[in-house]
């Protein structure tokens, strides 16, 4: 069985996300969605939300594509996560070039550190590629429209956390 971990912080699962989340359940036959507990970057959801925000993203691409998603959140070391998991691919998206200096870093880390478990970079669809979560939550804190980068339920939650937008 071909397992693959694709890690992230997902605050919040955007719907770039969910293209590679879709484009990687073709290369693999579980992907585990590796939710990092990442302290440094203070994230706008609890670690609960998070996870139950892409369960519930991740339930409509099971039943579309019939694959096996597993939600894990994880505090260690990627390379640490993915044997904890028994992934030997790890899953990244990239959208710039920016995105693949510091990828290409970790890789070199990470290969240094197991060199049986591979990366495998995808790219967004082209419509998906300039979302970032980051800059979700800025639109949104600011009062901007975010339905265009994120599902309904997920536009709903930073609503419910940040407000509404702004009339235009």
């Amino acid at each position: 069985m071909r397992i693959g971990l694709y890690p992230g912080t997902f605050d919040p699962i955007t719907l770039g996300h969910t293209d590679i989340i879709q484009r990687a359940m073709a290369l693999v036959d579980r992907l585990v969605i590796g939710v990092a507990i990442n302290r440094d970057k203070g994230p706008l959801f609890s670690l609960e939300e998070r996870v139950a925000m892409v369960e519930a993203e991740c339930a409509a691409i099971i039943a579309k594509t019939g694959g096996e998603i597993v939600v894990h959140p994880f505090e260690n070391l990627l390379i640490d996560c993915a044997r904890d998991v028994g992934a030997t691919v790890i899953v990244r998206g990239l959208r710039a070039v920016a995105d693949f200096e510091y990828e290409f870093q970790m890789v070199g880390m990470n290969r240094a550190m197991d060199d049986t478990v591979e990366t495998v970079f995808l790219m967004a669809d082209a419509r998906r590629q300039a979302i970032a979560s980051k800059l979700v939550k800025e639109i949104a804190r600011l009062g901007g429209d975010v339905s265009r980068f994120v599902t309904p339920p997920v536009r709903e939650a930073l609503v419910a956390r940040l407000g509404q937008p702004k009339a235009r």
